[in-house]
């Protein structure tokens, strides 16, 4: 197998107890968010989203967080990109979160929805310029010859908005995931890791319960 197979690291930072937790997930979560951006991680609101279409072929990338609170966890992107397509049509997905500093990881399941057009625009405006440009100038996941298409879409909706107030394009806004079952792993030693689920019940209460390693 060569040096990949002998690369290894030893959790041994913290642990993860039913009797250290919170009762509710998102309080849970807020306590390690917390904890993370105390750490310094960088990009620490980066998470993986793995979505699927509708025949259950599935792909995954990184976005960023946005927002978090009881109604989930927001994100922003093309509605027409690869995994805006995949939501249309299958809006079950996970997104993950790795912060290898605490050796910690959430992983969080459910259904996503689009978020309000106000709060699309709300956080659309409060964009820098350039990024906001962006969004009218990329066809996100579509087939381009080179790099130039970009190019000259940049300076083409620069110009346009020189002339007339930028809008957010009707193709760009959030998404909301809410969260149906939400794990938390504390890395440990030997591989023996923490893992405590959540899981939601259909009375709005959650139930705890601990993974095998």
């Amino acid at each position: 197998m060569g040096a990949i197979a002998d690369i290894r690291k030893e959790y041994m930072l913290e642990t993860l107890n039913e009797s250290g937790v919170q009762n509710n997930p998102i309080t849970q979560f807020d306590h390690w968010w917390q904890e993370a951006v105390k750490s310094a991680i960088e990009e620490v609101n980066a998470m993986t989203l793995a979505t699927a279409t509708r025949e259950g072929k599935p792909s995954a990338r990184i976005v960023l967080l946005k927002d978090y609170n009881e109604k989930g966890f927001v994100f922003f992107t093309n509605y027409e990109s690869h995994k805006g397509k995949d939501l249309a049509d299958n809006p079950q997905a996970t997104i993950v979160f790795f912060w290898k500093e605490l050796e910690r990881q959430v992983r969080i399941e459910g259904i996503v929805e689009k978020v309000s057009s106000e709060e699309s625009d709300a956080y659309f405006f409060s964009r820098p310029t350039g990024s906001q440009v962006g969004a009218w100038a990329s066809p996100q996941s579509s087939l381009i010859v080179d790099r130039s298409v970009i190019e000259e879409n940049v300076i083409r909706y620069t110009e346009q908005f020189e002339e007339e107030s930028i809008t957010r394009p009707p193709h760009w806004g959030g998404y909301r995931l809410k969260p149906q079952l939400i794990e938390f792993w504390q890395g440990r030693k030997s591989r023996l890791h923490d893992r405590l689920q959540y899981t939601l019940q259909q009375n709005g209460a959650w139930i705890i319960e601990r993974l095998a390693p």
